[in-house]
């Protein structure tokens, strides 16, 4: 069975462009409920714990300087099935393949500079919003 809880992330490209509030509205009018958020910056030693599965890659310090280079926002969603149904309104990784509408269609740049991050498992949905939450902000 599928939780309704999941995790998102604006991105520092799509803060600074200030798409911010736009993002927020669009999961609202997909039946999102914003459960908590906060505006806060990576350090580079946050990445590697953060992005856990990506070290290693051939992009790992391109994303390293990316996702530290500005402000991002942790976001908590609830809504039924919120893993699946956020990844429908985020979109492909890569902007030009995603659907019309998608967060990713709309507001991100390249595939590197995706403007949104979305857990891709209730598992991992957990584990990325206990990095920036704790238990109080939930409640």
């Amino acid at each position: 069975m599928s939780g309704n809880i999941t995790f998102a992330m604006i991105k520092p490209d799509t803060v600074l462009k200030n798409s911010v509030g736009k993002i927020l509205t669009l999961m609202e009018e997909n039946g999102f409920k914003v459960l908590a958020i906060k505006k806060t910056q990576l350090s580079i030693s946050d990445i590697p714990k953060f992005y856990v599965d990506h070290i290693g890659k051939v992009y790992f310090e391109d994303l390293e300087y990316f996702m530290t280079s500005g402000p991002v926002f942790p976001i908590v969603l609830e809504k039924e099935n919120a893993v699946a149904e956020f990844r429908k309104i985020l979109g492909s990784t890569d902007p030009s393949k995603a659907d019309e509408g998608t967060i990713r269609k709309l507001f991100a740049a390249s595939k590197e500079r995706n403007a949104c991050h979305g857990a891709d498992s209730d598992e991992n949905a957990w584990r990325e919003l206990g990095f920036f939450f704790n238990k109080l902000e939930l409640i």
